[in-house]
């Protein structure tokens, strides 16, 4: 999935652009509604991950400890998320 900056590319999934001086058709605003509702919720993980710096700022250690970081980032925002899904859901 990709926005409207990948259209064309072969494997991405990308939403319809408006037609030169004419509205998208009915069925075109809906699938794309469709995208936008599926796409945002990776946009709130990417957010996510970028309140810890790592991915948003200059980083500042070894090069071959990016990987470690980013990974340790993921798995926290991942943990928080299992944490706040349970804590919404318990009865």
């Amino acid at each position: 999935m990709g926005d409207k900056a990948y259209i064309g590319e072969e494997f991405i999934t990308t939403p319809y652009k408006k037609p030169k001086k004419a509205e998208p058709s009915e069925i075109k605003k809906e699938e794309n509604k469709k995208l936008s509702s599926i796409g945002i919720g990776v946009e709130h993980l990417i957010c996510r991950v970028k309140t810890f710096g790592v991915a948003s700022d200059r980083f500042r250690l070894a090069r071959d400890h990016y990987y470690q970081v980013i990974m340790v980032v993921c798995g926290l925002v991942r943990l928080d998320l299992n944490y706040s899904f349970i804590v919404s859901h318990d009865i």
